[in-house]
């Protein structure tokens, strides 16, 4: 029977090699940040599945639905179909399926019909990657990625978006942080998580400070 240790060194192999010319935002690096959180959380909670956890992480951003003109499902089949290649159990393939296909923000958004605790870790490593000084760096690669407005003061965020509406989104990256960004230290599901997240969106909101100042030529 394949070890743990195994499996994952076999997975890492598998993103690395995988992800190895994606967006600089959606990469290994962020894969890796996501996953070596994810370990740090599920450390403090005892009762966390560890081999879940870490397949999870690895595997949330094979095939993002961002880069596949929205399609939702070619993550979750890449995912599955790489798991059964290496015969991972079937009920861990099922449980890493189920946290793939319900972790992300737009998700929340909608109805979400499976929760697990290590549904709960993973999606709390991914949120903490969106925010903080690195969150900041990757919501304007993205942007910059998708030739997005820096900020337009004309144009308000839209505090009440459907997944739909936010999926289709071309708003100005400085909305962004005001549409998800901004709204994900509340969203933080473990003591853990919760604590990093503070620390972070604090940074972010004095970087919004000193964003303005500078635009307004003000400082």
């Amino acid at each position: 029977m394949t070890s743990p240790e195994d499996v994952i060194a076999r997975t890492v192999e598998y993103v690395r090699s995988s992800l190895a010319d994606a967006e600089a935002g959606h990469d290994w690096w962020h894969i890796e940040r996501v996953w070596k959180t994810a370990v740090k959380i599920a450390g403090t909670l005892p009762a966390a599945d560890m081999l879940v956890v870490q397949l999870a992480a690895l595997l949330h951003d094979i095939a993002d639905s961002k880069f596949h003109d929205g399609d939702e499902e070619i993550g979750p089949k890449v995912a599955v179909g790489f798991m059964k290649s290496i015969d991972i159990q079937s009920d861990v393939v099922f449980h890493v399926e189920q946290i793939i296909r319900n972790m992300s923000f737009k998700n929340s958004l909608a109805e979400v019909l499976f929760s697990s605790l290590e549904l709960q870790i993973v999606q709390d490593a991914d949120r903490l990657d969106a925010i903080g000084a690195i969150g900041i760096a990757r919501a304007f690669t993205y942007g910059g990625y998708k030739n997005r407005k820096l900020y337009d003061p004309e144009i308000a965020p839209n505090l009440n978006m459907s997944k739909d509406e936010y999926k289709k989104s071309e708003n100005p990256t400085i909305n962004h942080f005001y549409e998800k960004l901004l709204l994900l230290k509340d969203k933080m599901n473990t003591p853990f998580g919760k604590e990093l997240a503070a620390q972070r969106h604090a940074f972010m909101v004095s970087y919004l400070d000193q964003f303005y100042a500078e635009w307004n030529a003000e400082a």
